[in-house]
């Protein structure tokens, strides 16, 4: 079911890639409580540009949510966890936050940010080669924003 979900995001997203997006189309996420206070926060101090392209609009204007660039750079606050995720997972791990990369069509462009109070999700099109830039880019903003999870869980 997530696998489909994540079909289609990115099917939504790579859409746009032939036209320059001012907005884009991006599924809200819907946390509660903590959660969604943690994700207005990080989502409101998100840089304002990514592999050098600005930020964009998103539809539904969402403070979960934040895009940037041609094709399309999405991250997503407060996320389910990861289907994927289990205890032996191979994790990538920058700036101290630890990254689940999940392959979509081969390439490992979908990233969810694991072992902190909430999930985030941060999808990186094959059109930039190398996604650490992003995953270094967001890392240390979610490290500030973001606790690290107390019960020790991925």
């Amino acid at each position: 079911m997530r696998y489909t979900a994540i079909a289609g995001l990115l099917a939504g997203l790579t859409a746009m890639a032939g036209c320059t997006a001012a907005e884009a189309e991006v599924p809200e996420p819907s946390p509660d409580g903590r959660a969604a206070e943690l994700c207005r926060t990080l989502v409101a101090n998100a840089p304002t540009t990514m592999f050098g392209q600005r930020q964009i609009s998103v539809k539904p204007d969402s403070d979960y949510v934040e895009a940037w660039g041609d094709p399309v750079i999405a991250l997503r606050c407060g996320v389910e966890r990861p289907e994927a995720l289990r205890p032996d997972s191979e994790l990538t791990v920058v700036n101290d936050i630890a990254w689940l990369a999940e392959p979509v069509d081969d390439t490992p462009n979908l990233f969810t940010a694991v072992g902190r109070e909430v999930y985030v999700e941060l999808n990186i099109p094959p059109a930039y080669d190398t996604p650490a830039e992003g995953l270094v880019e967001i890392s240390d903003q979610i490290a500030e924003d973001v606790p690290e999870s107390s019960d020790g869980e991925l």
